[in-house]
């Protein structure tokens, strides 16, 4: 995954999530630096339980648009999606760690967003997250607020930013 070096055109392509796509993202979610990175994680990542419980929730849910996006040479590379009430929708990505640094989120969260033309859309991440920070930004989000909550990936409160997209 994500073996081609560093990118600045990503092809990438969103399809509909399907059952065998699952075990990627449990071991992309369980990985301990992505869970410090990302910081408001689930409480127990390592629990295949509560993720087959949650994922189970989200593929039923119709307001949530759930995309996984797949490379040039058809790897899944993680996923993408929109969820929330309409006057608060939210977008939220997950991708293996071989991906950071190399386009992939900033390409899928883009297509992501032509596909969804609804506005605003609101993210929030960790004020740390740079990664994220550049990834969102690149993307039309500005920054509109700040945030304490607890983050599970970290085990404390931290400070989030909270970013709007009104285009």
């Amino acid at each position: 995954m994500c073996e081609w070096g560093v990118v600045v055109r990503m092809d990438i392509t969103l399809r509909d999530v399907r059952d065998d796509d699952l075990d990627v993202f449990f071991r992309q979610g369980a990985d301990v630096e992505a869970n410090r990175m990302a910081a408001f994680t689930s409480e127990d990542p390592s629990d295949r339980g509560r993720f087959d419980a949650h994922w189970a929730r989200v593929r039923a849910d119709r307001a949530v648009v759930l995309r996984s996006v797949v490379g040039p040479d058809g790897e899944l590379l993680g996923h993408v999606a929109v969820y929330g009430p309409p006057e608060e929708r939210e977008v939220t990505y997950w991708f293996g760690r071989e991906c950071w640094g190399r386009g992939v989120a900033t390409a899928a969260l883009r297509a992501l967003l032509a596909e969804v033309v609804h506005r605003p859309l609101y993210a929030r991440v960790a004020a740390d997250n740079a990664g994220s920070v550049r990834v969102l930004g690149k993307c039309g989000f500005v920054v509109t607020g700040r945030d304490k909550d607890f983050a599970y990936g970290r085990g404390e409160e931290i400070e989030e930013l909270i970013l709007k997209l009104d285009r």
